[in-house]
């Protein structure tokens, strides 16, 4: 009987482990929102090419994390709930990763337009999107840190200021090229980099459904799904009806 205890045991450990380890990489995602809207505020390539370095060490750590939720899966037959909560660490990898891409793309863009003059409106508008995408992805952690399934479902609605956010950036940047402000290679970047700060808002919603899924075992998409299924399942009818006589001509 101790083996099975000790197999268990150890299996608690490696996800207790494996949390913490998510939870690190999270952070590390979101220390990347203040560094890379440094860059783009102050135009410092030195802290744009310490950005675009340290995604390598996220790169990593997101590698180790997606091959130790494998090599769980193959080795300890998980059960359901134990497998939503595995099948979630690889999403929010995932959803992470692509953030921490995204404030890559921030840094760059920067670099493209480098020299570029920004408004005070575009500055502050680009601010205030690094403050709401950086609120987001914290909130987004720690509804998965304490299993919050209704913090995890307000981020729907949390999410609407980043994206008005975007609408307003995007009509101060063309109201910046046309007043002559800004060049056209700057209006495209600036544009970029809102939908960058707007993606990554995106990106912590997903890990909020996500949260809901290893909660409850529910996704936004099965209610889609079900609608689909019953949508063919009526086709399917009128196609082959109960009585088919009953949609014959009756003869003479």
């Amino acid at each position: 009987m101790a083996k099975p205890m000790e197999h268990r045991r150890e299996y608690h450990r490696q996800m207790d482990e494996l949390k913490a380890d998510i939870l690190r990489l999270g952070g590390m995602v979101i220390e990347t929102i203040p560094r890379g809207t440094e860059v783009l505020l102050s135009g410092n390539l030195k802290v744009a090419k310490e950005l675009i370095d340290y995604d390598d060490q996220i790169d990593r750590l997101s590698v180790d994390i997606e091959d130790r939720v494998y090599t769980i899966m193959a080795r300890q037959a998980p059960a359901a709930g134990e497998l939503r909560a595995l099948v979630t660490i690889s999403k929010l990898v995932a959803e992470l990763e692509r953030s921490a891409d995204l404030m890559v793309n921030v840094s760059k863009a920067s670099r493209r337009m480098y020299g570029s003059e920004m408004s005070p409106r575009i500055r502050g508008i680009a601010s205030s999107m690094a403050t709401e995408a950086q609120k987001l992805m914290q909130f987004s952690l720690d509804a998965y840190a304490d299993s919050d399934e209704s913090l995890a479902a307000a981020l729907d609605d949390i999410d609407d200021a980043l994206d008005e956010l975007n609408v307003d950036m995007v009509e101060a940047v063309f109201a910046a090229h046309t007043d002559g402000l800004i060049d056209l290679q700057a209006a495209v970047q600036l544009a970029l980099v809102a939908r960058y700060y707007e993606r990554i808002g995106d990106h912590a919603v997903n890990i909020g459904h996500r949260v809901i899924y290893m909660v409850t075992g529910w996704m936004p998409e099965h209610d889609g799904a079900a609608r689909a299924k019953a949508e063919s399942a009526v086709l399917l009818d009128e196609r082959n009806p109960a009585n088919p006589d009953a949609t014959e001509t009756p003869s003479d």
